[in-house]
Order: C-alpha cells, then sequence, then structure tokens
C-alpha cells in the first residue's frame, strides 16, 4: 500500500510538469485515485493485485505469476464504471474519472511497475450532447443591472458581472487579475488561464467604465489597507474567492426573479452564444475564450430559439 501511494503521488507530480496542471485539476485526479483505490478495497479485495501485488516489493513471485492475469482483467475496470453510474454521476463525470485511472495506468507501464495495461481495452463512455445553459440578452441585462450602485460592494458586484459576461473569462481567471494585468485604456485585460497559459481577453467600454469606477471609488475603501494587487476583493479586504462569485451570481438571480440554476461559468456560455448568435468568427471566438481545441468551442454554434425563429419567419413562404 505504501509504494502504491508513493506511485500515486509520483504520477500526480510527474503529470502536473508534464501538462503544467493546475492545483485544482491535480487535486481531482488524487480524488479520482483514491476513490477507485477504496472500491477495489470494498469490492474486490481479492483482486487487488490489479495494481498492489506487482507494486508491492514483497509480493512472491507465485503471487504475481498465479492471481495477477486474472486479476488485472478489465471486467474489473468495468465494474468499476458500472459502479459509478449506480452512483448516479454524469456521463461526463465518469469520463473524467475513468481519463484519470487511464493516465495513471500508462504510467504505470510506462515506468514498467506493470507489464500489461488492463484499461486499454477500455472504450471512453460516449458523452451526453447538451446544449450549454446561457441566458438571455433581457435576462442578462435585468441581472446585471441588479446590484445597488450606491453601495460599495454593489459597485463591486456590478463590474464582477460587467466583465464575465463582456470577456468571457473563466471564474478563476476574473478571482486571479491584478491591477497591473489591466490596459483599461486599450480595453485589454491580461488573464492566466489552465495549464498556466496567459492571454490578452478584450473587454468592452461598459465594463471598463464599471471596473475604473470600482477601482475608484470601492476598492480602496474595501482592501482595508491591505498590501495585494487583486483587483477584486471582499468584504473583509482579500483577494476574492470563485466560490463568493457564486455567491454574489445566486444573489442577484433571486433580486432580478429570474427563475434558473446558473453558475459564473453560465457568463462565459452566453458570451460565446451571443458573440456567434451576431457572426462572430468561430477561431476569434476560441482565441478569446482560451480553447486549446476548437471542437470545445463549437458547443456554443447552437441557434437560439430566437434566432431561429426570425430565420423561419423570414424564409418560409407561410410564415
Amino acid at each position: 500500500m505504501e509504494k502504491l501511494d508513493r506511485l500515486v503521488e509520483d504520477f500526480l507530480q510527474s503529470y502536473a510538469v508534464e501538462k503544467n496542471c493546475s492545483h485544482h485539476t491535480i487535486t481531482n485526479y488524487k480524488a479520482d485515485l483514491v476513490q477507485f483505490q477504496l472500491f477495489l478495497a470494498q469490492n474486490h479485495r481479492e483482486n487487488l493485485s490489479i495494481i498492489y501485488q506487482d507494486l508491492e516489493e514483497d509480493s512472491t513471485e507465485e503471487q504475481k505469476s498465479g492471481d495477477s492475469t486474472q486479476l488485472k482483467d478489465h471486467l474489473i475496470i468495468r465494474r468499476y464504471l458500472a459502479y459509478l453510474q449506480g452512483c448516479n454521476y454524469a456521463k461526463k463525470t465518469i469520463t473524467r474519472k475513468l481519463s484519470t485511472i487511464r493516465s495513471f495506468y500508462r504510467f504505470l507501464t510506462k515506468f514498467n511497475y506493470l507489464e500489461n495495461n488492463p484499461i486499454s481495452k477500455i472504450h471512453t463512455p460516449k458523452s451526453e450532447k447538451k446544449l450549454p445553459k446561457f441566458l438571455y440578452k433581457d435576462q442578462m441585462k435585468d441581472l446585471i443591472e441588479s446590484p445597488d450602485l450606491t453601495d460599495k460592494l454593489g459597485l463591486r458586484d456590478r463590474a464582477i458581472m460587467e466583465l464575465l459576461y463582456s470577456s468571457g473569462i473563466r471564474v478563476s481567471e476574473l478571482v486571479g487579475i491584478q491591477l497591473k494585468d489591466l490596459q483599461l485604456s486599450r480595453g485589454l485585460i491580461l488573464v492566466t488561464g489552465k495549464g498556466s497559459k496567459e492571454r490578452y481577453v478584450p473587454i468592452g467600454s461598459i465594463a471598463c467604465d464599471y471596473i475604473i469606477r470600482y477601482i475608484d471609488l470601492s476598492r480602496g475603501t474595501l482592501t482595508k489597507n491591505k498590501k495585494h494587487s487583486y483587483l477584486f476583493v471582499n468584504k473583509f479586504g482579500d483577494a476574492i474567492t470563485d466560490r463568493s462569485v457564486r455567491r454574489i451570481i445566486d444573489k442577484y438571480m433571486h433580486i432580478a426573479s429570474i427563475k434558473l440554476k446558473i453558475s459564473p461559468h453560465t457568463f462565459r456560455h452566453t458570451f460565446a452564444t451571443h458573440l456567434l448568435d451576431n457572426g462572430a468568427d468561430l477561431r476569434a471566438v476560441q482565441e478569446m475564450l482560451g480553447h486549446v481545441n476548437i471542437k470545445t468551442t463549437q458547443i456554443y454554434t447552437h441557434i437560439t430559439k430566437d434566432k431561429l425563429k426570425n430565420i423561419y419567419m423570414s424564409t418560409h413562404p407561410r410564415a
């Protein structure tokens, strides 16, 4: 067990360096592997050599040669996938967990800790093709205009929502913005995305105006003389967290009486949907969103109901 734990740590360290992953990603990967280990311990204790017997230094040659072939059977992995489905995990979550285990086994075989990779026979489940959740323009307007601008926190909240909608940045990118990253006179902000990759993102004049108002009228008071340069701060003067941003949006969804369940990421979906709906180039949107693969951006090429109706009304002879 101790050697296995060390190998998990070695894998995570290696993966973090190779893929330049964030701490959040590595934490998720570790949780996935721990969950898989617990499943094996609770349901296949006699079959633990699927990863244990070949890894434990004190395993006998008889153990390795006898049970090992049976224990590495890919059917155990299939049982684990069935277990995850029985726990009602979303297909996207199951796919991610399988991807983590697949990467770990590749690591074990690459460095000769295992001879065969039992997961090589497992196909990745087909992902659900759900349309991204987004807000219509009138809904977004009502939401963004909800904060009380006479209140310092309200002005901050307006600036946050204006920036999220104007730029389409991730909430993790928003909370990491520092004052030095702002180039408001040029309508640009430098953000650090996944894999610590930096990119410049254009933002509109309205968002720029509210960020300037927030800096001039609210931020100085809210920071309470704390020595940091993060753009957005909480009521204690510390850098705001992604969880706080989620609570802020929940608060104003309630105030605006919008009966939908959304997250900060919905602003990103809405940003991309509205751009493409108005004829923006797909490659340009890909750059703005910081997507490595254009296929990720293509999920936003769905047509909104309003545009679909307009197309129908203007083209069908009996509309």
